[in-house]
């Protein structure tokens, strides 16, 4: 077990699902990943579902608002980043050609929380644990074990979140890694003529005991195996995958887990 009690500043820590079909999606995850859920009521007609793993809070998932269902907002992944302070990163985020979009506001009494978009146009959310750390289990099999941006702009996106979150980076010309207080946290990708019309977006990625045995079960589930699979270099193997309501995720068959435990 891989399991959590604490993140520090600048690091991953949560991903939730806004779906438009939150039952068919719901099935789909606790199908594939052996999922247990609980329902948290969050207004009228409305829950959010929380996934656990091994008895520990893993990941989650909510029906689309309404205001964005009018508005044709396809079912996402929402990718959440740990902070110190929210409110002192208001600022922050604006000096360096970020977007506010809404926050920070309180969570109920989990934590307090500002979504943003990255001057590429990158969604994501900032955390600021009360109750809530976020993901109790990390980096193994059904786990959440990896963040990826797929951007339009490498080089704009690596300054704004240096300036944010502190992070530094390596790599080179194919792949950036993410560095947050000595520990690997993640990773971009600069998008080229095959990534087509794709806006940039944060990406979350779920490890996988056998792949291949994943990918049939995605499809016999109402998924769709999205790109064939894919090996990284010392890393594992992965594929893109749609659940039955649209959204868009990884899975990864790593060769060996990085335990984040404290």
């Amino acid at each position: 077990m891989y399991r959590v009690r604490k993140y520090p500043h600048g690091t991953f820590s949560w991903a939730d699902n806004s779906s438009t079909d939150p039952e068919a999606a719901k099935t789909f995850y606790v199908d594939l990943f052996g999922w247990g859920k609980s329902e948290i009521p969050i207004g009228e007609n409305m829950t959010y579902t929380v996934f656990q793993l091994e008895g520990e809070d893993c990941a989650a998932l909510s029906g689309m608002m309404p205001d964005q269902l009018q508005m044709g907002v396809p079912s996402h992944w929402n990718n959440f980043v740990t902070v110190d302070d929210v409110d002192a990163l208001v600022d922050v985020v604006k000096a360096n050609g970020g977007l506010v979009v809404y926050g920070p506001e309180d969570v109920f009494d989990s934590g307090r929380m500002l979504h943003i978009q990255d001057p590429t146009g990158a969604l994501l959310n900032l955390w600021q644990p009360y109750n809530s750390i976020g993901a109790g289990i990390v980096n193994t099999v059904g786990a959440m074990c990896w963040n990826e941006l797929i951007t339009n702009d490498l080089e704009t996106a690596k300054a704004f979140y240096s300036a944010v979150f502190g992070w530094g980076y390596y790599g080179d010309e194919r792949y950036t890694h993410i560095s947050n207080r000595g520990r690997n946290n993640g990773g971009m990708l600069e998008m080229d003529e095959n990534f087509d019309e794709m806006p940039s977006c944060w990406m979350v990625c779920f490890h996988v005991e056998d792949i291949d045995a994943a990918m049939k079960r995605v499809e016999e589930l109402g998924g769709r195996v999205v790109t064939q699979k894919m090996e990284t270099f010392d890393t594992g193997w992965f594929t893109v995958i749609e659940d039955p309501a649209g959204a868009v995720f990884y899975i990864m068959q790593l060769v060996r887990a990085d335990p984040w435990v404290e």
